[in-house]
Formats: C-alpha cells, structure tokens, sequence
C-alpha cells in the first residue's frame, strides 16, 4: 500500500483551542480515510515553559515563541491561528503572505476591520484555502439539520429563534482576556453570538439582511485583576488581590433580524444565564416541517413533519448515529454510542485536509469570505444597540 501524502502544521495557541485542535489533528488520521496526514511539526506560543510541557504532552515535534519565523518555514503547509480575537489579523495575514493554507478560531476577528483585511488577504492569496473554525456545522445533528433545509424539508422559513447560554461569566470571575476589548472586540455577542449566527445562516442557506433592534449590557462592569495579566481558557486564571480592573464588553446581547428570503429571527447570547452551561442552540419553523436542536443533547435532532398524515404528527427525536444515514457518522462508532464535543473538531479537520487535497467537504466549510458575512452581523448588532435604531448588513462595508 503506498504511504500517504502528509501537511506539516503549525499551531499559534496552546490554551483550550489549542488542545480541542491538538487532539483533532491527533486523531483524525485513526478515523478518517483522508488523502493528507496532519503532521504536528511546531507549536507556538509565549509562555516557553508552558509551551515545552504542551509539546511534550501533545506530541507536537517543535515548540517555538516565535511565530512569525514559524509560519515562514518552508516545511509548513497549514497554519492554526488558535489565539486571541485581537491577534488574528496579523497572523492570518502572514501566513496568507507565506503562502500557507490558514486556519483560525472564530469569530473571525475581533473587529470588522480585521475581518475585512483578512477576507481581502485571502482573495489575493489564491493558492491558498481559508477556514474557520465554526465547529458546531462539524456535529451530525446540525449537518443533518442543513441537509433537510436544502432537501426542501422544511419548506419556506418562517422564523429562527437561535439561543447561546452561559453561566460562567459571574463576578467571581476575574478579568480574563474575555472581558477586556482589546483583546476580545466584544464579550458574549462575538464569543457565542457568533456560532448561532453562522448555525442560523448555515442550516438555512440564507443571509441576514437587517437587524431591526438590539440590546447590549453589561452587568459586571469591573473585575478583579488576574495575576501577572490576562489568562487563557474560558473562566481560568486567579484573582491578584483588591486591584479591579474595568470589564468593557458585553456580558449578554439579544438582536432581532430579517433574513433576504423573508424569514425573521431572534438571537440571545449571555455568559450569565444561570445554569445553563453550554446551552447552545436554535428552532428553525418553516412552512413544510421545523428543526430543533440543544448542544447540550448534541446527539439529537428534533424534527417536525408538518406534511406527514395529521393523527401521527409530533416532534421526532432523531438520535444522529447511524452510519448509513447521518453525517460523520459513519466514522465513528456503532448506532447509539454517541459523541461528543471534540468530534466536531476531528470532524472538520477531516473535511479540511479533504478539501487541501481538492476534494469536497461534507457539508459546506465556512472561509473567510463566508466568516466576514458573519462578521458584518455581529458589527451590525453591536452598532443597533449603541444607536438604537435599525441597522442594514450593507451599512456594513
């Protein structure tokens, strides 16, 4: 049998993405037939103890806390931009313009500006794919959810009503990188908010073409200051002591759209929505049957028949774990021995060493271009709710 054809990977970030993403490019290849094999060349990141100690237990074969060097290496092939919202820009970018294939964390940067530069570097780049990691079109529920739609299942959309509920963000937490938007560009809105949007867009096929009122708070308006500056992870990091430091972002926004073909929706993102953990999800209703789906029962997708016989109509509980039938599924294991939330990672790897090779994704992966238009719906939110008035996507250059 002949050997398979292998990427080099650089990795930027070895905090929570950075082990989701370690352990996808580690097990991608036991799952998978794909034609490229991810080899973990280099690591990169700041703290070089840290970094060292992540090498080693992910298996990574170089560490480096100098990442433009590495994204220049003519050995790499594919560069993971897994760091702060604030720091995509420039790496993207010079991994664009070193003529790599490019990966980053979503959203896809902290502010429209950057997403915009990273969208036109990509168009000149041409040899070169983009990705983003919007992870959640990765779990068979939500691509089977997509692949209704475009079957025609649902029929005309009437409305979206799309959720992202935390609970971690209290104000025992201290001042994370989360909470400061310099780092950030925004808090809950481009954290979670995010990921619905993308979903709602996803599953649909269509495009939000105006938000018509938005809400932003903040509730916790100062933080305790984390020792020796801004941690990683979701809520890590310990408090420095009496020192407060200002939280400038949101900790919760709500919005309501309009998409292009006439549906309108709801959207609700917060990081302080009391025992809701990962709540993330959303219902799509359409004229011919509706979807529901909870991250939270990631296994399942609900789905309503609205043509079938009406003695027999109700909400089917779609456990998406067949192999003959249900997205990845098939990679995985036997029905009814579910997955969980890494194998959206290992899933999406898959479709991108897929896709580098030429060949087609399993369901639509979102680049740049598609990760702007996101984007421009996040700018469009927080801009209706700082001036109180309707906001069209095309304001939104």
């Amino acid at each position: 049998m002949a050997e398979k054809k292998t990427i080099n990977i650089c990795l930027i970030g070895q905090k929570f993405m950075g082990r989701t993403h370690s352990n996808a490019f580690l097990k991608v290849g036991k799952f998978f037939d794909v034609p490229l094999l991810p080899v973990m060349h280099t690591i990169c990141g700041r703290n070089e103890a840290e970094l060292n100690e992540f090498k080693e237990t992910w298996g990574w074969q170089n560490a480096s806390t100098d990442w433009k060097s590495a994204v220049k290496n003519p050995a790499i092939g594919l560069v993971d931009v897994g760091t702060p919202n604030h720091l995509h820009k420039e790496m993207a970018i010079a991994a664009l313009e070193a003529g790599k294939h490019v990966a980053c964390e979503k959203p896809l940067a902290g502010t429209l500006d950057d997403a915009r530069a990273m969208r036109d570097a990509a168009k000149k780049a041409k040899k070169s794919k983009t990705f983003v990691w919007y992870n959640y079109r990765r779990v068979p529920a939500v691509a089977l959810a997509h692949q209704l739609a475009k079957a025609g299942k649902l029929g005309r959309i009437f409305h979206v009503r799309a959720f992202y509920l935390q609970d971690w963000g209290g104000p025992g937490v201290p001042l994370l990188w989360r909470f400061q938007k310099k780092f950030a560009g925004s808090g809950a809105h481009g954290d979670l908010n995010a990921h619905i949007i993308d979903m709602a867009r996803f599953i649909t096929g269509d495009e939000i073409t105006e938000i018509v009122g938005s809400l932003a708070e903040t509730f916790i308006k100062e933080r305790d200051i984390v020792s020796g500056g801004p941690k990683g992870g979701i809520a890590g990091g310990t408090s420095g002591g009496a020192k407060k430091g200002k939280s400038d972002v949101d900790d919760a926004v709500l919005f309501l759209a309009r998409f292009k073909q006439g549906a309108i929706a709801s959207f609700e993102a917060t990081r302080l929505a009391t025992g809701n953990q990962n709540k993330n999800g959303l219902e799509i209703n359409g004229e011919k049957g509706s979807i529901r789906f909870n991250f939270e029962d990631m296994n399942y997708l609900e789905f309503y028949d609205a043509t079938s016989d009406r003695k027999t109509q109700g909400w089917t509980k779609i456990m998406v774990t067949h192999g003959g039938d249900h997205p990845y599924a098939a990679n995985w294991w036997p029905d009814a021995h579910i997955i969980g939330y890494e194998h959206g990672f290992i899933n999406q790897t898959a479709d991108m060493l897929n896709m580098i090779a030429g060949k087609d994704p399993v369901v639509p992966m979102p680049d740049f271009e598609d990760a702007y238009k996101t984007q421009q719906v996040l700018e469009a939110a927080i801009v209706s709710a700082t001036e109180r008035r309707p906001v069209k996507i095309a304001e939104m250059k």
